[in-house]
């Protein structure tokens, strides 16, 4: 029998896989823009590259990897349906992958990215985030999710550039913004934004990955405590527990 306590990658063989995932997500968002302009779609810009589909298959392949090391059956790990969860907010939310054990939801994630348009969706991916948990966790309060606490997960891929890192002015406002974010980037907001979300509970384990356009996946960390690994490693060790 496989020993289900064992994390299924070496650092080497993460970093590995992790590459060509990421590899794959830009394969899938270039082959999206083309053919859409093949078909004369009116999508303006990189939306042409997103409205296709889900590019972050080969993450979430990933993820179900350390799922199955964890002793988790095919018929536990959802991908495809039955991913909606009950809100409080709102009735149901739709997740990326759900695993359920005997009507236990024992783990669930998100996976978002961002590629330009930097300025626009800041605030539109980080509302999205801390929403979707809040309105994930009171409806854990109020029964909905059962009583054994779930991991929570996120994942975020964002597009290494020089919009992405370069300093960006803060707009004047009726009060000043907190200090913390005065001369900073998009991607140092994204870092504070996924370091709050773990300070303040929102997420069991979330990673902050960035990538330039590139067919090799290179790819980088800001914070180790955000990485994949990091994340990768907390989902197992809960699913192991997840008896």
């Amino acid at each position: 029998m496989a020993d289900t306590s064992a994390f299924p990658w070496t650092k080497a063989q993460l970093d590995a896989v992790l590459r060509k995932a990421i590899a794959s997500y830009w394969t899938g968002r270039g082959g999206q823009s083309q053919r859409q302009g093949k078909l004369g779609a009116k999508d303006v810009g990189t939306r042409a590259e997103v409205t296709g589909g889900q590019h972050l298959n080969a993450v979430l392949a990933l993820l179900v990897t350390v799922a199955k090391s964890a002793g988790f059956s095919e018929s536990e790990i959802h991908l495809s349906r039955d991913l909606e969860l009950p809100g409080y907010f709102r009735p149901q939310k739709r997740w990326d992958l759900v695993i359920v054990r005997e009507q236990r939801l024992c783990a669930a994630i998100e996976l978002k990215s961002q590629v330009g348009s930097f300025g626009n969706n800041f605030n539109n991916r980080s509302e999205e985030a801390i929403g979707s948990s809040t309105d994930f966790w009171t409806a854990y309060r109020e029964g909905a999710l059962g009583l054994q606490a779930p991991w929570l997960g996120f994942f975020f891929l964002l597009e290494q550039a020089e919009q992405s890192t370069r300093p960006v002015a803060l707009k004047r406002g009726t009060f000043p913004a907190l200090p913390v974010f005065a001369n900073t980037s998009y991607a140092q907001r994204y870092a504070l934004l996924c370091e709050r979300l773990l300070l303040e509970r929102k997420y069991s384990a979330a990673t902050l990955v960035m990538a330039p356009r590139s067919q090799t996946g290179e790819y980088t960390e800001p914070n180790p405590q955000l990485s994949f690994a990091a994340l990768a490693k907390s989902l197992h060790a809960h699913l192991v527990g997840c008896r």
